[in-house]
């Protein structure tokens, strides 16, 4: 991951369109789906929103994000969380931590994919999710050239 996109725009990471646009609540329950409590790592945590609905459902949460602006924003929105400044392909935690690995529409952003997969697997004792943005213009999230193509999908 590389820190291009998101220099003194957190406000609009918040924005209530962004949010609804999102979804969050109908993909963290689809996550959380037979997982009671339990722990989840956000990867790419970002501003915490994810982050925020996992921890509101009673799982310990972790994140991580390459940006310290991001991680501040996300301590000051769910204090209670850990959040730590790593790359999605290398996961400051011992193996087997997490009953969920969610990496919420930042995989575009990793450099090298099979290596975070990799991290994720070794982390993950139960299931891991990955959310992408659809491969067409949008107001938000990343412009198209920054957005995975069906054939780069793994």
């Amino acid at each position: 991951m590389t820190e291009r996109r998101f220099a003194g725009k957190i406000e609009s990471l918040h924005a209530p369109e962004r949010i609804a646009l999102l979804e969050i609540e109908r993909v963290v329950d689809h996550c959380l789906e037979g997982i009671t409590g339990g722990s989840t790592l956000d990867v790419g945590t970002g501003g915490g929103l994810f982050a925020k609905a996992f921890a509101q459902r009673g799982a310990q949460v972790a994140g991580v994000d390459i940006s310290p602006e991001m991680l501040a924003a996300a301590r000051s929105f769910l204090p209670e969380g850990d959040f730590r400044q790593a790359p999605a392909e290398a996961l400051p935690f011992a193996d087997d931590s997490f009953d969920l690995v969610f990496m919420g529409h930042v995989f575009h952003e990793v450099d090298d994919y099979v290596k975070a997969l990799k991290e994720a697997r070794r982390v993950s004792f139960n299931r891991i999710a990955i959310l992408e943005w659809p491969y067409r213009e949008h107001k938000h999230g990343p412009p198209l050239d920054h957005r995975l193509q069906p054939r780069q999908i793994i």
